[in-house]
């Protein structure tokens, strides 16, 4: 099966603190990749990298086998390629949902406005929003707006799909019809990296599940390995704690 992601040898510091050490990770085609830890472990700072929102301080990423993490190459032509959803939903509270969907399309692609359109129209029929086009954000609720953004990440097609910690803002009776969502698109295929809390989610829709503690990946297999008979201590104390907390 084609690698279409390779982290090799990641590292990644803030001033005197390590938060990245020589992570190696790869990514198949659709292939869903599923980051747990505790939050400070380094799956967000992972997924900037990825992005190319932060450089590396030494390692590679590798997109189809291509270093995009090379300092000489235009990094907006990599991230062209993924398609990302943060915790926050970002989308512009100026623009109707339709809009806010469109712009990257439109502006960085260089979609015709009518194909960009249609296609936007598609994707929020997709994600249940089909009559909410021409709603602003602030007339959605949070589970919306996230679905929203899922759309939006959607729009031009990316090649790998980045998702950090996509329910943690919000309400527990929202997250439901995000990981729904998400489920959905994994059962079609899609390339997924992805950071969670969601221990019940991780352990249905991912293919493999990667521990990562104080910026190292631990642990990584599949997810009724991880989950349920770690090989590692740390493993095992961390899923205790996510027990404890009544989250598995």
């Amino acid at each position: 099966m084609t690698t279409v992601l390779s982290v090799r040898g990641a590292v990644k510091r803030y001033g005197a603190a390590t938060v990245l050490d020589g992570v190696d990770l790869d990514v198949r085609e659709h292939e869903v990749v599923v980051l747990i830890g505790s939050s400070g472990s380094g799956k967000s700072t992972l997924l900037r990298c990825v992005n190319l929102l932060e450089e590396l301080d030494d390692g590679q990423v590798l997109l189809d086998g291509e270093d995009v993490s090379d300092p000489r190459l235009d990094p907006d032509v990599a991230r062209r390629r993924m398609g990302v959803v943060f915790q926050a939903y970002n989308l512009f509270p100026h623009m109707t949902v339709l809009d806010n969907i469109t712009l990257a399309p439109r502006v960085v692609h260089g979609v015709p406005r009518e194909r960009a359109e249609a296609r936007a129209r598609e994707l929020l029929e997709r994600v249940g929003l089909a009559d909410r086009a021409a709603a602003y954000p602030d007339r959605l609720s949070g589970g919306q707006q996230q679905r929203v953004a899922i759309a939006r990440s959607l729009a031009y097609d990316p090649r790998l799909l980045l998702l950090d910690e996509i329910t943690s803002a919000l309400d527990p009776e929202l997250v439901g019809e995000v990981l729904a969502l998400v489920r959905e698109l994994a059962t079609q295929g899609r390339t997924i990296l992805m950071a969670t809390h969601e221990m019940g989610f991780a352990r249905q829709v991912a293919d493999r599940v990667c521990f990562l503690d104080g910026g190292r990946l631990i642990e990584s297999g599949p997810p009724e390995q991880v989950l349920a008979d770690p090989t590692h201590e740390r493993t095992r104390r961390f899923l205790r704690r996510i027990i404890d907390a009544g989250r598995l």
